[in-house]
């Protein structure tokens, strides 16, 4: 049958003698996925040849519309083993997608199975993937109890696995399991998920994705129920925590390499009303790029910020909510700005991606190594810029200050909703006002926006009764914004990856009075929007107009600017 199907494409000019034989050589996946996988042919072209030549049609699974009454009665395993499925029904008979034309026996096992006469149409084994998972959930070829090879799953344990030896122990070890929970990382990772939530709720097991900072829930079949209690251990196992403790909330971390990619995923359980619930933060080294100039800064922002991380001394920070971007802010400064003339020291809590040419030290407060404690520490080991992953206390604060005040740069980030509020947050740790007003001499405050799909974004004109009030009408000039409408490169989602928008308050002169004099937030940020200040808003209105986001995308994330 391979030969057959190579011979086809032989003659149809889509392969060469060469190609076919060294097509050929790889057994594991056949002629076709062999040869598509060494990019001799597209897999599309090669399946539409030999649907023509076994007079079958060849359909684009992305736009066809699939009638989920025909997976009624068809035997999962003819899905999950060969490839097929039903995507619909044409006078009695059931339509069939399959990615292998040429092989006729397991539409003849399934019109057995079905006692249904079967219509195959030819599709790309990836699409028929996709609808796999769609519409019978993840994780639901495991519940059939097929076990696949470690090779084929993509996913390796980097460390040791320990087990206790009880009951529990031993059934989140089982073959199924271990599989099971491979392929909610492996999906979390390739849908390039920042975090993995695990919820035990009263009608079973919760599995959602936080994908461009939205969870989107994933369908699972109802028979992972019965394996609850396996993921949960399975997963505490492999971060390496207490599975018999059930009452106290934990946190652990696992190391696994990925398509031969490393990636870290943080893992934080904590004891609900029905059951134990995780949320699992995915840390993908292969995939972070740390540059300060791809981050999404406007022109300006951007100079002014290049020259601030390069001062002598003084205090930097970046602001914003969890998952805001801001500590890839900081490793791209740091990164910007390291040589071999300088010496960076951070200090973390967690260390999230290990930098070459910084020295990072990872928080251990359980034995008193706090950020106060390593950042005194840190001073005598003779930097030239400390990081300080967050300011949360007063004497984190105050040995900040004093690092600034004996000739370092410090970079350290603070949990306020824009810059402004940065002076008096610090003032309200019990820092003195006059040392904030000196030291703090930039407030960086961000949030990470959703990117419009670049292949389905539409154009559209607004009026301006459409938009939002604040919305700088007068910059339109006339020309279309864009809208999000959902594709197969995005999901159906409209939106893919996110980019930041900033709002950069530099201590001015009269800032630094302010600071001084204890003037509240709001004061402090109608001063600095009078200096030329430009607002999270405006930059998101800018990357709206620009093209990149949508006006929608700007409302959800900001508040109206107006003061």
């Amino acid at each position: 049958m391979i030969m057959h199907a190579g011979e086809i494409l032989r003659r149809r000019g889509l392969l060469s003698d060469e190609q076919l034989r060294q097509s050929m050589s790889d057994d594991s996946s056949g002629v076709i996925q062999s040869a598509v996988n060494l990019g001799y042919v597209d897999e599309a072209v090669a399946l539409q040849a030999l649907a023509e030549e076994a007079g079958l049609e060849f359909v684009d699974l992305r736009d066809y519309e699939v009638d989920l009454g025909a997976l009624a009665g068809f035997p999962q395993k003819l899905i999950y083993r060969h490839g097929l499925f039903p995507i619909g029904r044409r006078d009695g008979s059931i339509v069939v997608a399959t990615a292998d034309p040429l092989d006729l026996y397991p539409l003849d096992e399934a019109s057995a199975a079905t006692g249904r006469h079967l219509i195959p149409i030819v599709a790309e084994r990836g699409e028929i993937a996709r609808l796999v998972k769609r519409h019978m959930g993840v994780g639901s070829e495991t519940i059939e109890g097929l076990v696949a090879a470690a090779d084929d799953e993509g996913v390796e344990l980097l460390d040791e696995i320990e087990s206790d030896g009880s009951e529990l122990s031993e059934m989140a070890q089982e073959a199924s399991v271990v599989r099971l929970v491979n392929e909610i990382l492996l999906e979390a990772i390739e849908s390039r998920a920042s975090d993995i939530h695990v919820e035990s709720q009263s009608d079973g097991l919760v599995i959602r994705y936080r994908i461009d900072g939205i969870l989107h829930p994933q369908p699972v079949p109802p028979e992972i129920n019965r394996f609850q209690a396996a993921i949960v251990s399975r997963l505490k196992i492999m971060a390496r925590l207490n599975i018999a403790e059930k009452r106290l909330p934990q946190d652990g971390r696992i190391k696994l390499r990925v398509h031969s990619r490393e990636v870290d995923i943080r893992v934080s359980v904590i004891p609900m009303i029905h059951g134990e619930g995780l949320v699992m933060r995915i840390l993908d080294k292969g995939s972070m790029v740390f540059e300060l100039r791809g981050l999404g800064m406007a022109e300006d922002v951007y100079k002014t910020f290049h020259d601030l991380i390069r001062m002598p001394h003084g205090i930097v920070l970046v602001t914003g909510p969890t998952g805001s971007g801001k500590t890839t802010t900081l490793y791209s400064a740091l990164l910007e700005i390291r040589g071999p003339d300088n010496k960076i020291i951070t200090t973390e809590d967690p260390v999230e991606y290990q930098l070459d040419g910084i020295n990072q030290i990872q928080v251990h407060p359980k034995i008193g190594l706090t950020f106060a404690a390593s950042l005194r520490a840190i001073l005598r080991h003779d930097p030239d810029v400390v990081l300080v992953g967050e300011i949360r206390d007063f004497e984190t604060a105050e040995n900040a200050i004093q690092a600034s005040l004996t000739g370092h740069l410090v970079f350290s980030t603070l949990h306020t909703n824009d810059a402004a509020g940065a002076y008096t947050r610090m003032i309200d740790m019990g820092v003195e006002p006059f040392l904030v007003a000196s030291t703090v001499e930039a407030v960086m405050a961000q949030r990470l926006i959703r990117r419009l799909c670049p292949s389905c974004k539409e154009a559209y004109q607004p009026s301006q009764s459409d938009l939002p009030p604040d919305f700088p009408w007068d910059r339109l000039a006339g020309q279309p914004v864009y809208r999000s409408v959902g594709c197969r490169a995005c999901r159906g989602v409209g939106y893919a990856g996110r980019f930041g928008i900033y709002e950069l308050l530099v201590t001015t002169e009269s800032i630094r009075q302010m600071a001084h004099d204890r003037v509240s937030s709001w004061e402090i940020r109608r001063a600095a929007l009078a200096e030329g200040m430009k607002p999270l808003r405006m930059d998101a209105w800018e990357k709206a107009i620009q093209g990149k986001t949508s006006i929608e995308e700007v409302v959800r994330l900001t508040k109206s600017d107006r003061v």
